[in-house]
Protein backbone atom coordinates (compact mmCIF):
# COMPACT_ATOMS: atom_id res chain seq x y z
CA UNK A 1 0.00 0.00 0.00
CA UNK A 2 1.35 3.29 -0.80
CA UNK A 3 1.94 5.35 2.14
CA UNK A 4 2.83 9.13 2.92
CA UNK A 5 5.88 10.08 5.14
CA UNK A 6 5.10 13.26 6.94
CA UNK A 7 7.96 14.79 8.67
CA UNK A 8 6.92 17.48 10.93
CA UNK A 9 6.45 19.11 14.32
CA UNK A 10 4.25 17.41 16.43
CA UNK A 11 1.98 18.49 19.60
CA UNK A 12 0.37 16.92 22.51
CA UNK A 13 -2.72 19.63 22.67
CA UNK A 14 -4.19 20.99 19.82
CA UNK A 15 -3.87 20.55 16.18
CA UNK A 16 -1.05 21.99 14.24
CA UNK A 17 2.15 19.97 12.11
CA UNK A 18 1.69 16.70 12.12
CA UNK A 19 -1.42 16.60 14.29
CA UNK A 20 -2.92 18.90 12.03
CA UNK A 21 -2.27 16.87 8.58
CA UNK A 22 -1.91 13.10 9.58
CA UNK A 23 -5.34 12.57 10.39
CA UNK A 24 -6.95 14.34 7.35
CA UNK A 25 -4.39 12.24 5.63
CA UNK A 26 -5.81 9.08 6.58
CA UNK A 27 -9.38 9.97 6.54
CA UNK A 28 -9.08 10.82 2.88
CA UNK A 29 -7.80 7.05 2.64
CA UNK A 30 -4.00 7.19 2.84
CA UNK A 31 -1.39 5.46 5.17
CA UNK A 32 1.08 8.05 7.00
CA UNK A 33 3.79 7.26 8.74
CA UNK A 34 4.39 10.30 10.87
CA UNK A 35 7.91 11.74 12.11
CA UNK A 36 8.09 14.30 14.54
CA UNK A 37 10.87 16.97 14.60
CA UNK A 38 9.49 18.49 17.49
CA UNK A 39 7.09 17.12 20.47
CA UNK A 40 5.51 20.54 22.06
CA UNK A 41 2.76 20.27 25.02
CA UNK A 42 0.77 23.08 22.95
CA UNK A 43 1.54 25.00 19.85
CA UNK A 44 3.67 28.31 20.75
CA UNK A 45 0.60 30.89 19.92
CA UNK A 46 -0.64 30.38 23.10
CA UNK A 47 2.67 31.93 24.67
CA UNK A 48 3.61 29.60 26.52
CA UNK A 49 4.56 25.98 25.99
CA UNK A 50 6.66 22.77 27.54
CA UNK A 51 9.00 20.10 25.36
CA UNK A 52 11.97 19.99 23.05
CA UNK A 53 12.77 20.02 19.93
CA UNK A 54 14.70 16.83 18.65
CA UNK A 55 18.09 16.54 17.46
CA UNK A 56 19.06 16.00 14.11
CA UNK A 57 20.56 12.92 15.29
CA UNK A 58 17.14 11.78 16.58
CA UNK A 59 15.51 12.24 13.31
CA UNK A 60 18.15 10.05 11.35
CA UNK A 61 17.67 6.88 13.47
CA UNK A 62 14.09 6.77 13.32
CA UNK A 63 14.24 7.26 9.62
CA UNK A 64 17.18 4.40 9.70
CA UNK A 65 14.53 2.79 11.87
CA UNK A 66 11.74 2.80 9.08
CA UNK A 67 14.11 2.26 5.98
CA UNK A 68 15.28 -0.76 7.71
CA UNK A 69 12.00 -2.23 8.11
CA UNK A 70 10.32 -0.68 4.71
CA UNK A 71 12.97 0.12 2.33
CA UNK A 72 11.28 3.13 1.42
CA UNK A 73 9.48 1.28 -1.76
CA UNK A 74 6.00 1.93 -0.73
CA UNK A 75 6.09 5.73 -0.12
CA UNK A 76 4.39 7.66 -2.69
CA UNK A 77 5.34 11.10 -1.47
CA UNK A 78 7.31 12.78 1.65
CA UNK A 79 5.13 15.97 3.02
CA UNK A 80 7.54 18.50 5.25
CA UNK A 81 6.61 21.33 7.32
CA UNK A 82 8.42 23.26 10.01
CA UNK A 83 12.20 22.22 11.05
CA UNK A 84 13.75 22.94 13.98
CA UNK A 85 16.71 23.57 12.59
CA UNK A 86 19.06 23.39 9.03
CA UNK A 87 20.71 20.60 10.17
CA UNK A 88 17.17 18.99 11.04
CA UNK A 89 16.20 19.66 7.22
CA UNK A 90 18.98 18.20 5.65
CA UNK A 91 18.49 14.91 7.32
CA UNK A 92 14.86 15.27 5.50
CA UNK A 93 16.84 16.35 2.28
CA UNK A 94 19.36 13.30 2.81
CA UNK A 95 16.03 10.74 3.56
CA UNK A 96 14.53 11.71 0.41
CA UNK A 97 17.29 10.87 -1.82
CA UNK A 98 17.54 7.55 -0.32
CA UNK A 99 13.20 7.29 -0.96
CA UNK A 100 13.77 8.92 -4.56
CA UNK A 101 16.04 5.84 -5.17
CA UNK A 102 13.68 3.38 -3.55
CA UNK A 103 10.33 4.69 -5.51
CA UNK A 104 11.43 7.10 -8.35
CA UNK A 105 7.89 8.18 -8.48
CA UNK A 106 7.86 10.11 -5.36
CA UNK A 107 6.36 13.03 -5.23
CA UNK A 108 8.12 15.70 -2.32
CA UNK A 109 5.90 18.01 -0.78
CA UNK A 110 7.48 21.24 1.20
CA UNK A 111 5.41 23.49 3.16
CA UNK A 112 8.15 26.38 3.78
CA UNK A 113 6.88 26.88 7.44
CA UNK A 114 8.86 30.16 8.68
CA UNK A 115 6.28 33.15 9.41
CA UNK A 116 3.07 34.79 8.56
CA UNK A 117 1.76 38.28 7.50
CA UNK A 118 1.62 40.58 10.67
CA UNK A 119 3.24 37.73 12.51
CA UNK A 120 7.24 38.23 10.79
CA UNK A 121 9.24 34.93 11.43
CA UNK A 122 8.85 32.57 13.80
CA UNK A 123 11.60 29.83 13.18
CA UNK A 124 15.15 30.01 13.90
CA UNK A 125 17.66 32.24 12.45
CA UNK A 126 18.72 30.10 9.12
CA UNK A 127 15.76 28.32 8.37
CA UNK A 128 14.28 30.95 5.45
CA UNK A 129 17.46 30.69 3.81
CA UNK A 130 17.86 27.16 4.05
CA UNK A 131 14.47 26.76 2.53
CA UNK A 132 15.16 29.17 -0.50
CA UNK A 133 18.46 27.57 -0.85
CA UNK A 134 17.97 24.13 -0.47
CA UNK A 135 14.49 22.64 -0.09
CA UNK A 136 13.00 24.61 -2.91
CA UNK A 137 15.02 22.99 -5.37
CA UNK A 138 14.28 19.57 -4.11
CA UNK A 139 10.40 20.03 -3.85
CA UNK A 140 8.23 18.99 -6.34
CA UNK A 141 5.30 21.05 -4.88
CA UNK A 142 5.40 24.15 -2.92
CA UNK A 143 2.94 25.79 -0.11
CA UNK A 144 3.82 29.12 1.32
CA UNK A 145 1.67 31.39 2.72
CA UNK A 146 1.77 35.25 1.12
CA UNK A 147 4.36 36.12 3.77
CA UNK A 148 6.67 33.42 2.56
CA UNK A 149 6.36 33.74 -0.84
CA UNK A 150 7.23 37.17 -1.35
CA UNK A 151 10.42 36.15 1.15
CA UNK A 152 11.13 33.39 -0.73
CA UNK A 153 10.86 35.15 -4.28
CA UNK A 154 12.74 38.29 -3.32
CA UNK A 155 9.70 39.93 -4.79
CA UNK A 156 6.64 41.90 -3.19
CA UNK A 157 3.01 40.31 -3.43
CA UNK A 158 0.69 42.84 -3.60
CA UNK A 159 -1.20 42.58 -6.98
CA UNK A 160 -2.14 39.64 -8.91
CA UNK A 161 0.12 40.01 -11.43
CA UNK A 162 3.12 40.09 -8.53
CA UNK A 163 2.04 36.96 -7.35
CA UNK A 164 1.88 35.24 -10.45
CA UNK A 165 5.82 36.51 -10.93
CA UNK A 166 6.65 35.21 -7.63
CA UNK A 167 5.30 31.58 -8.04
CA UNK A 168 6.83 31.61 -11.61
CA UNK A 169 10.13 32.47 -9.96
CA UNK A 170 9.68 29.74 -7.44
CA UNK A 171 8.50 27.25 -10.42
CA UNK A 172 12.60 28.27 -11.61
CA UNK A 173 14.26 27.38 -8.87
CA UNK A 174 13.00 23.32 -9.35
CA UNK A 175 9.26 22.67 -7.99
CA UNK A 176 6.79 22.14 -10.61
CA UNK A 177 3.51 23.43 -8.49
CA UNK A 178 3.19 26.37 -6.24
CA UNK A 179 0.51 26.94 -3.80
CA UNK A 180 -0.01 30.32 -2.46
CA UNK A 181 -2.17 30.26 0.74
CA UNK A 182 -4.13 32.68 2.26
CA UNK A 183 -3.30 34.98 -0.38
CA UNK A 184 -5.38 38.90 -0.30
CA UNK A 185 -4.19 40.63 -3.42
CA UNK A 186 -5.50 43.83 -4.97
CA UNK A 187 -8.72 42.15 -6.80
CA UNK A 188 -9.53 39.92 -3.43
CA UNK A 189 -12.58 41.47 -2.05
CA UNK A 190 -12.71 41.90 1.37
CA UNK A 191 -15.08 38.76 2.19
CA UNK A 192 -13.07 36.39 0.87
CA UNK A 193 -9.98 35.01 1.31
CA UNK A 194 -8.11 33.23 -1.85
CA UNK A 195 -5.31 30.46 -2.44
CA UNK A 196 -3.69 30.41 -6.19
CA UNK A 197 -1.97 27.01 -7.78
CA UNK A 198 0.65 27.93 -10.49
CA UNK A 199 2.39 25.91 -12.95
CA UNK A 200 3.88 25.77 -16.09
CA UNK A 201 0.25 24.81 -17.56
CA UNK A 202 -1.53 27.02 -16.38
CA UNK A 203 -2.59 29.37 -13.11
CA UNK A 204 -5.93 28.93 -11.35
CA UNK A 205 -7.10 30.86 -8.25
CA UNK A 206 -10.26 29.98 -6.00
CA UNK A 207 -11.90 32.20 -3.62
CA UNK A 208 -13.84 30.90 -0.47
CA UNK A 209 -15.87 33.03 2.05
CA UNK A 210 -13.87 34.33 4.85
CA UNK A 211 -14.72 33.07 8.56
CA UNK A 212 -14.34 35.31 11.01
CA UNK A 213 -12.44 34.19 14.93
CA UNK A 214 -11.93 36.68 17.51
CA UNK A 215 -8.07 34.47 17.62
CA UNK A 216 -7.74 32.48 14.19
CA UNK A 217 -6.92 29.10 14.97
CA UNK A 218 -3.12 27.67 14.16
CA UNK A 219 -2.47 24.77 11.86
CA UNK A 220 -4.54 25.77 9.13
CA UNK A 221 -1.83 25.41 6.94
CA UNK A 222 -0.54 22.23 7.87
CA UNK A 223 -4.02 20.85 7.37
CA UNK A 224 -3.98 23.01 4.01
CA UNK A 225 -0.45 21.53 2.44
CA UNK A 226 -1.97 18.00 3.46
CA UNK A 227 -4.82 17.98 2.00
CA UNK A 228 -3.42 19.21 -1.87
CA UNK A 229 -1.03 16.81 -1.95
CA UNK A 230 -3.47 14.73 -1.60
CA UNK A 231 -4.99 16.14 -4.22
CA UNK A 232 -2.00 16.18 -6.25
CA UNK A 233 -1.88 12.10 -5.63
CA UNK A 234 -5.03 11.71 -6.93
CA UNK A 235 -5.04 13.97 -9.95
CA UNK A 236 -1.33 14.22 -10.98
CA UNK A 237 0.47 17.33 -11.36
CA UNK A 238 0.45 17.71 -15.14
CA UNK A 239 -2.84 19.49 -17.19
CA UNK A 240 -6.02 20.48 -14.68
CA UNK A 241 -4.44 17.96 -12.49
CA UNK A 242 -3.77 20.78 -9.58
CA UNK A 243 -6.34 23.10 -10.46
CA UNK A 244 -8.92 19.67 -9.19
CA UNK A 245 -6.55 19.44 -5.98
CA UNK A 246 -7.02 23.37 -5.70
CA UNK A 247 -10.42 23.29 -5.82
CA UNK A 248 -10.82 20.24 -3.28
CA UNK A 249 -8.87 21.76 -0.88
CA UNK A 250 -10.37 25.40 -0.66
CA UNK A 251 -13.63 23.42 -0.08
CA UNK A 252 -12.20 21.28 2.86
CA UNK A 253 -11.11 24.20 4.32
CA UNK A 254 -14.31 26.24 4.45
CA UNK A 255 -16.15 22.93 6.06
CA UNK A 256 -13.24 22.77 8.80
CA UNK A 257 -12.88 26.15 9.35
CA UNK A 258 -17.32 26.24 9.58
CA UNK A 259 -16.97 23.61 11.81
CA UNK A 260 -14.48 25.07 14.04
CA UNK A 261 -16.28 28.42 14.13
CA UNK A 262 -19.95 26.64 15.13
CA UNK A 263 -17.55 24.70 17.79
CA UNK A 264 -16.18 28.27 18.65
CA UNK A 265 -13.08 26.61 19.82
CA UNK A 266 -9.62 28.04 19.34
CA UNK A 267 -8.00 24.91 18.12
CA UNK A 268 -9.09 23.10 14.66
CA UNK A 269 -12.14 21.04 14.67
CA UNK A 270 -10.50 18.21 13.23
CA UNK A 271 -12.83 15.57 14.50
CA UNK A 272 -15.79 16.78 14.26
CA UNK A 273 -15.55 18.19 10.51
CA UNK A 274 -13.93 15.06 9.50
CA UNK A 275 -17.17 14.00 7.60
CA UNK A 276 -17.95 17.25 6.44
CA UNK A 277 -14.14 17.74 4.81
CA UNK A 278 -14.31 14.36 3.25
CA UNK A 279 -17.78 15.42 1.70
CA UNK A 280 -15.86 18.55 0.62
CA UNK A 281 -13.03 16.90 -1.15
CA UNK A 282 -15.37 14.53 -2.84
CA UNK A 283 -17.55 17.11 -4.12
CA UNK A 284 -15.96 20.58 -4.22
CA UNK A 285 -18.29 21.79 -6.87
CA UNK A 286 -21.28 21.46 -4.08
CA UNK A 287 -19.60 24.41 -1.87
CA UNK A 288 -19.29 28.15 -2.04
CA UNK A 289 -15.84 28.35 -3.39
CA UNK A 290 -15.51 30.00 -6.59
CA UNK A 291 -12.49 29.32 -9.18
CA UNK A 292 -10.88 31.08 -11.91
CA UNK A 293 -8.17 30.33 -14.65
CA UNK A 294 -5.63 33.37 -14.55
CA UNK A 295 -3.97 31.85 -17.61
Amino acid sequence: MSEILSIQSHVAHGYVGNRAAVFPLQRLGWDVTAINTVQFSNHTGYGAFTGEVFSPAHLADVLAGIESLTGFRDVAALLTGYMGDENTGEVTLDALRRIRAAAPEALYCCDPVMGDTGRGFFVRPGIPEWMRARALPAADIVTPNQFELAWLADQPVTTRAEALAATAALRGTGPAVVLVTSLAVEDTRPERIAMLVDTAEGSWRVSSPRIGFDIAPNGAGDFTAAVFLAGCLDAGLGGDGPARALARTAAAVEALFSATQAAGTRELALIGAQDAVAAAVRAPAGTSIAIERLR
